[in-house]
């Protein structure tokens, strides 16, 4: 159950209303994350904008939606894993490339370094090992790519708090638990 309510266009403020109609225009729907967002439009407008600006960087689609399934993953975000599923199969990656991101496991050297280092600021609350940024340098990432990459997981840091805060409802399917996709039982490894 929503511990903050959605904002609808037909019930909100002037300034929410242009925000969400900006919303379903560019999606074709007002997904409920932004919606409940919209409590504040302020808060979605500069959310918005922000994730507008780094897409225009220098990191893929991809590589944008692994980090969100990454960091997703290590804060139990139930409906970033459910949106980010479906944007990542949208943006390339296979049901397996999924898999592993959430994992924090690239299929190639360089997928390896983004996630690990993803993942390494995640755990370290914003203090990544040396081996870490090493990792992204031995991999090909400039200095501009590492702090893309600090930006888009400090983005989906607060896009995981907001949605546990809020208590967002699911509107995208649900991303199966990593367990269940290994096909793990009782007495597997995974299960402790």
């Amino acid at each position: 159950m929503p511990r903050l309510k959605p904002v609808t266009i037909e019930n909100g403020s002037a300034e929410q209303k242009k925000v969400l109609e900006g919303v379903k225009a560019r999606l074709g729907k007002v997904p409920n994350i932004y919606a409940t967002m919209a409590q504040s439009s302020t808060t979605l407008a500069a959310f918005l904008q922000y994730g507008e600006a780094l897409k225009k960087g220098v990191l893929s689609a991809k590589e944008i939606e692994s980090i969100a399934l990454a960091v997703g993953q290590e804060n139990s975000c139930d409906y970033c894993l459910a949106a980010h599923t479906m944007m990542g199969k949208g943006a390339g990656l296979s049901d397996a490339e999924v898999l592993s991101a959430r994992r924090g496991e690239g299929k190639d050297p360089r997928m390896q370094a983004l996630l690990a280092f993803s993942v390494d600021l995640v755990r370290s609350k914003g203090w990544p090992s040396q081996e870490a940024v090493k990792g992204m340098r031995a991999a090909g990432y400039t200095e501009g790519a590492i702090v893309e990459a600090t930006a888009w997981v400090a983005f989906n840091l607060f896009t995981n708090y907001f949605n546990h805060v809020a208590g967002t409802e699911l509107d995208f399917p649900k991303a199966k638990d990593l367990e269940e996709e290994r096909g793990c039982g009782a007495g597997c490894c995974c299960s402790g």
